[in-house]
């Protein structure tokens, strides 16, 4: 029989399970087991996986190791040596537990409400007591509900304290580099994918700096087999262009905003022309205004990073052709 999505019986976890706890798909899993020796999950009578809370915790270990910026060589060693000592890996919450009276655990937290704690946190510059929030959300919420109801409202509410006078430029930017580094950590932990899957090329357009948004898609991406080479902010359409077919992409990514990145892109979106590949925009330009999608001959990603992954995925994946592609007539 195929195991349920919960746990089973004798304390074992699921690969969908253990992916909805710690947010690491089940296809990175299968790497590093095959890379690193870990984790070590037993096999039920049907075949399928089952990982124990052993397992849990140290995939949890080597997650937390890289969203600290150690490489994954290092931290797949760290992990095996944390296997190897007297007990299982610590969580990241055990290594960094949140202050009881500050953001203790509480079970049933809507995302609003995690995100309030997280934008005081940061507003208060204790990125200690952030990241206890967000490792405290990870355990109860997939990875994509805290991504679109926890860090994307929290970015826009600290956006928007900081347009109102109520936080300096500095805070906005410790804020924007925590968050950048938590989104940067997941993506590690995702993975390229390299050797299967079709290529998109993610870039934000020319003169735009804000990327989150962009990361969380390329996360989307990734954790449903679309390998995603991301190339950050700022990126003119002509150097694009040409790393989009020295890589044989399949498709192209283009974030846009706000109307500052607009003119530029316009400007030079000829740079594009007879990469005959599906070019799909999004940012918040784009959700306040869709039609400029077609203005710009591609094709509107989506309003949210799971809804324009899913659409992204399902049209590389699918096959079907770009409805207008770069340089084609509308």
């Amino acid at each position: 029989m195929k195991p349920t999505a919960g746990r089973s019986q004798t304390g074992m976890f699921t690969a969908s399970e253990v992916e909805a706890r710690t947010g690491v798909p089940a296809t990175t899993l299968r790497q590093w087991e095959r890379r690193y020796g870990f984790p070590h999950p037993a096999r039920n009578a049907s075949g399928y996986r089952l990982y124990s809370p052993g397992d849990v915790a140290a995939i949890q270990y080597m997650q937390s190791q890289l969203q600290s910026g150690v490489p994954a060589s290092r931290a797949a060693e760290l992990t095996v040596q944390a296997m190897a000592g007297s007990g299982p890996a610590p969580t990241p919450q055990d290594r960094a537990a949140p202050e009881p009276d500050r953001a203790a655990p509480e079970q049933g937290r809507s995302g609003a409400q995690w995100s309030a704690l997280l934008t005081q946190a940061l507003i208060d510059s204790d990125t200690d007591r952030a990241a206890a929030v967000l490792s405290e959300a990870h355990t109860q919420i997939p990875v994509e509900v805290v991504m679109t109801d926890v860090i994307s409202p929290t970015m826009i509410e600290i956006g928007a304290r900081w347009e109102r006078g109520e936080i300096t430029v500095a805070h906005e930017h410790q804020a924007t580099a925590f968050l950048r580094s938590r989104i940067s950590g997941l993506m590690d932990v995702a993975g390229v994918q390299a050797g299967f899957g079709p290529l998109v090329v993610a870039a934000c357009a020319p003169q735009e700096q804000h990327e989150l948004g962009l990361m969380m898609l390329t996360l989307a991406l990734r954790r449903r087999g679309v390998r995603v080479a991301y190339l950050g902010a700022n990126v003119p359409l002509g150097d694009l262009a040409v790393y989009a077919r020295q890589r044989e992409a399949r498709a192209v990514l283009l974030a846009l905003n706000g109307p500052w990145a607009l003119e530029s892109t316009l400007e030079h979106l000829r740079d594009l022309d007879g990469l005959n590949v599906p070019l799909f925009v999004g940012g918040a330009l784009l959700n306040s205004q869709p039609h400029l999608a077609r203005t710009l001959r591609g094709e509107y990603a989506g309003p949210d990073a799971p809804s324009a992954a899913q659409q992204i995925a399902a049209r590389l994946l699918g096959g079907a052709p770009p409805p207008h592609p770069p340089g084609g007539s509308e």
